[in-house]
């Protein structure tokens, strides 16, 4: 039997409908109710599985999103903070717009290569791979076999799956996309990494689904 490791973002929050930044825990907000709908969603659909463990990021959102399914099978939820959102620094709550036009060359220059280039006092995506690199190899030593969860953020669950499939980090919003609530599968064998499945997201109704998210 393989080690699975299901990455799962978190529900919608506030943030997550309108685009905004969000990252420290000086700036973190809850689920919204589609967001607990989602999570609970989540945890109906895939309580089923025999799980072996629950790393969580210690954000609110992502508590309340690994809540459900801890509490449904009394699972204690692991924190760490390697799995936080990248720090935005002087950005932390301003929408893409208007960070453009107050930082229009930092921003340029970060979008072309986040893995190089940080918000003005945030991470950079290759603090982000390192950080969160020391959970991965955390579960690898603990769980050579079974079933984990990680509830994560979406650019640090995109930095770890660029991570494990050997894609350049500054490459991650090219490769990857991640809605709220997207589930991500990927088994560590003898041969590496296999990838399952990719932002995918059965557990949530029509509705849900529906629901605009950045």
């Amino acid at each position: 039997m393989s080690l699975m490791l299901y990455f799962l973002r978190h529900g919608q929050t506030a943030y997550s409908k309108t685009g905004g930044y969000c990252g420290t825990p000086e700036n973190d907000p809850g689920l919204t109710p589609e967001g607990v709908e989602m999570a609970s969603a989540f945890a109906e659909c895939y309580k089923y599985l025999p799980w072996a463990a629950v790393y969580c990021s210690p954000l609110l959102r992502a508590i309340q999103t690994a809540k459900p399914l801890c509490e449904s099978l009394s699972i204690e939820m692991k924190i760490r903070q390697g799995l936080c959102e990248i720090g935005y620094g002087e950005w932390e709550g301003m929408h893409p717009d208007e960070i453009d036009r107050t930082f229009h060359d930092l921003y340029v220059n970060w979008l072309t290569d986040p893995a190089w280039t940080a918000p003005p006092g945030g991470e950079r995506g290759i603090d982000i791979a390192r950080r969160s690199s020391e959970v991965l190899q955390e579960i690898e030593h603990t769980y050579p076999n079974g079933n984990v969860l990680l509830v994560s953020h979406k650019a640090t669950i995109r930095i770890m799956l660029c991570s494990l499939m050997g894609i350049d980090v500054g490459r991650y919003r090219d490769r990857f996309s991640m809605p709220v609530a997207a589930l991500s599968i990927v088994e560590l064998g003898v041969r590496g990494p296999l990838f399952h499945a990719v932002a995918i997201r059965p557990h949530l109704n029509e509705y849900l689904r529906s629901l605009p998210c950045t």
